[in-house]
């Protein structure tokens, strides 16, 4: 991972305030999330959480999720904005995926942009590894971090929530 600075960061900074205004679509009652696919300078995907094909028939934003058997391995019912952003490019620009950067960012209860804590969803970082995305880009106290899709996968795997 690397901190960006300067004119990186400066442009790492727009593309996480497109996918703020993409993350104001969010319908998840547990948090709001947006994420953008970016190549070649150009915005190639977009997405939100909230439920598959936007159903409302799928809420289970209110279920704890110690009711789910242990073998449910992802207890939210909404589709992640990083998925929805793959799923986006690979439809409308399947060609240019490939050493893409992905940009996510997360709001808070006031819909400010908030700060990301450290990597850890491995459905996410196991599809963008799969699909081509070269790195993540998240942004964190320290500043805006790029990640390589691999690190950024390991990292995942061996997160321990330090709360």
């Amino acid at each position: 991972m690397r901190y960006l600075s300067g004119n990186d960061a400066e442009e790492a900074m727009h593309y996480l305030n497109l996918a703020a205004g993409i993350a104001e679509k969010a319908t998840c009652e547990r948090h709001k999330c947006g994420s953008i696919v970016v190549a070649e300078g150009k915005v190639i995907g977009t997405g939100f959480n909230s439920p598959p094909a936007d159903l409302g028939s799928q809420r289970r934003c209110s279920y704890s999720k110690d009711s789910y058997d242990k073998r449910v391995t992802d207890k939210t019912c909404c589709m992640h904005a990083e998925q929805r952003a793959v799923f986006d490019s690979l439809k409308n620009n399947p060609g240019k995926i490939n050493g893409s950067r992905l940009y996510f960012i997360r709001l808070d209860e006031d819909g400010g942009m908030a700060k990301s804590g450290e990597p850890y969803c491995t459905i996410c970082s196991k599809t963008a590894l799969d699909c081509g995305i070269k790195e993540f880009i998240l942004w964190h106290e320290a500043g805006i971090c790029a990640y390589d899709t691999g690190e950024y996968n390991t990292l995942s795997y061996n997160y321990r929530d330090k709360r």
